[in-house]
């Protein structure tokens, strides 16, 4: 007779939702006071007291480096009661922690939870990612094809001209030649500092959000948040893992991946249902940040389910404690 206890996506949906919310609430006090590493320590402390009292045994798969830089929630860290299901868990407490210490928009705390092995377990190492919206052909745009290709593709299916297309791409040097090719072809891009996965998930809202596409290369771990998000919202998103030297192919290694040169597909980098809880902490285009008011504080929370593809917003007001 099995031991395995099943993964109850909807009953765990709102314990994750408040995971979420209280690591946003930690981080509310250091919102534009310059302090990048005491805001993300704070989302990161209320967000491992937070899975602590879940009652799974949960796998930090993706998280904030391996075990020696703790006391961040590492990769491979066990988290939850030890009672329950077996699950995979990707995270970023404070997703922008730039964006929240001079209080910019789109900084997020952001976590996904499914079944043991759901997960890729990517290095952290950066990653080349490619990402559109729902409603489009499989394959309609591939990180093979030259940016001002992809361009044209999305334009020609949606029946608009590339001047309508409108692409976010993380504002770095590296990305210059990308930004000059993809202007050449008439479309907008809306630069960011920082915050990629808030950047693909804009993707799959594009008449909220104004944006089409996303490309350009940031970390892998946030390829797979971004993955998670999109398999609850719908989209394509692929990724291909980029390695810089022979350390960091050797945490491919570590990881269990071969090829190194493979192009996931959302799918591969999440191949279950999964659910996926992001807090606004700073207002944005996806989620209003958090508001202050004498005494209270107010969040919002997108909650998703890949399974049924429901969309819950959450608010929830808290006392301020003294």
């Amino acid at each position: 007779m099995s031991t395995n206890v099943e993964f109850h996506d909807r009953m765990l949906s709102l314990g994750l939702a408040r995971v979420a919310e209280q690591a946003a609430l930690a981080s509310a006090k250091w919102v534009g006071r310059g302090d990048e590493k005491a805001a993300d320590q704070a989302a990161v402390n209320a967000m491992r007291e937070q899975l602590n009292k879940l009652d799974i045994k949960g796998v930090v798969v993706i998280g904030e480096g391996e075990r020696d830089e703790a006391p961040m929630l590492y990769i491979g860290e066990e988290v939850g009661t030890g009672e329950g299901p077996g699950v995979d868990i990707a995270l970023d407490p404070l997703e922008g922690t730039t964006l929240t210490a001079k209080d910019m928009p789109n900084a997020l705390t952001v976590i996904a939870m499914g079944p043991r092995g759901s997960m890729l377990h990517a290095p952290d190492v950066y990653m080349e990612k490619l990402a559109i919206g729902p409603g489009f052909s499989e394959g309609l745009v591939t990180l093979d094809m030259p940016p001002a290709t992809r361009v044209s593709a999305l334009a020609s299916e949606k029946g608009c001209a590339p001047s309508d297309i409108t692409v976010c791409i993380l504002e770095r040097p590296r990305h210059q030649d990308m930004i000059e090719e993809v202007r050449s072809t008439g479309a907008s891009i809306r630069l960011i500092t920082d915050g990629d996965v808030a950047g693909v998930m804009h993707c799959a809202e594009p008449e909220k959000t104004g944006i089409d596409m996303y490309m350009g290369s940031g970390g892998a771990p946030e390829g797979v948040l971004a993955a998670s998000a999109l398999k609850c919202m719908g989209g394509q998103i692929q990724g291909r893992l980029l390695f810089r030297n022979d350390d960091e192919r050797g945490r491919a290694a570590k990881a269990g991946i071969t090829d190194l040169d493979k192009i996931y597909t959302r799918d591969e980098m999440v191949n279950e249902d999964v659910i996926f809880a992001a807090t606004g902490v700073t207002g944005g285009t996806l989620l209003p940040g958090i508001k202050r008011e004498i005494g209270w504080l107010t969040t919002e929370t997108i909650l998703m389910r890949s399974k049924t593809g429901s969309v819950r917003r959450v608010q929830y007001r808290s006392p301020i404690e003294e």
